[in-house]
């Protein structure tokens, strides 16, 4: 959904800069989809198919975002190859959050998802008792950018653990779990452009949901299995064929700017 209700801003720490994330259109939900789908995929890829095993995929993944958040830092405005490689990236290592959880420590996903719950509201308390909004649209300092993507990744871990919580826990399966995140993503749409829904909460709900929308699209493609389905593409396939589609619409939003804010009205807003 395209969130259209600007908030009211106030002073914030750090520089000001132009609006550091893209403005949501229907590019941005296709490719916050298919990144949460390669936060699956990949992770079940590097550690299983190269063998690199949860702990060193763990470190690995956790060093490469680190690199990629400082260069996004760097920036004063939104560069869409760095904004997504960190989306992408984040994705991954929300993924391995839970999977430490589960694999190594054996907390059960309801207990995951029940934690990264409360995390994540508080984490939006904060945010909103320094900056008084929550607005996509004004990620203009760097506190404010901080506070976003530690928002991204907590929907990220909460998203693995519900997700998994409800197709292999639930046993409902992958297709199942699709069709209920779909729809409770439907009925958030329907709330806010037919029932006027706030912007801004219409938008935090929708990402959180499209996470396990798109962990179950990534167990589907590439799992087989008999009890939970899926039609068995494999974790390398899928994780290729959803990073190839990832680089080919981000390199039309570089080159076309269509999902950019205009810097006047960043100006206007700040």
């Amino acid at each position: 959904m395209t969130t259209t209700t600007h908030a009211d801003t106030v002073p914030s720490l750090g520089r000001k800069m132009l609006n550091k994330v893209p403005e949501v259109t229907l590019f941005f939900w296709i490719i916050k989809i298919m990144c949460t789908t390669v936060g699956e995929t990949a992770a079940d890829y590097l550690n299983d198919n190269l063998g690199f095993g949860l702990t060193n995929t763990t470190y690995f993944t956790g060093a490469l975002l680190a690199v990629l958040l400082l260069a996004q830092f760097q920036f004063k405005r939104y560069v869409p190859l760095i904004y997504w490689a960190v989306v992408v990236v984040i994705s991954v290592f929300g993924t391995l959050i839970t999977d430490n959880l589960t694999d190594a420590h054996n907390v059960p996903l309801l207990t995951s998802t029940i934690v990264f719950s409360v995390i994540l509201a508080a984490v939006f308390a904060v945010w909103y008792a320094v900056e008084r909004t929550l607005s996509i649209h004004s990620i203009v300092t760097t506190r404010r950018e901080a506070f976003y993507w530690l928002t991204i990744l907590f929907t990220f871990a909460l998203g693995t653990a519900a997700g998994d919580l409800l197709a292999e826990k639930a046993d409902l399966g992958y297709a199942v779990s699709i069709a209920i995140f779909a729809g409770a993503i439907a009925a958030v749409t329907f709330a806010h452009y037919v029932l006027n829904m706030n912007a801004i909460l219409s938008f935090w709900l929708a990402y959180i949901l499209t996470r396990p929308l798109g962990a179950s699209i990534g167990d589907e493609m590439s799992q087989n299995s008999h009890k939970y389905g899926g039609v068995g593409l494999g974790t390398t396939g899928t994780s290729y064929i959803f990073l190839a589609c990832i680089l080919a619409l981000v390199t039309y939003l570089t080159i076309t700017k269509k999902d950019q804010t205009p810097p006047d009205l960043v100006l206007a807003e700040t």
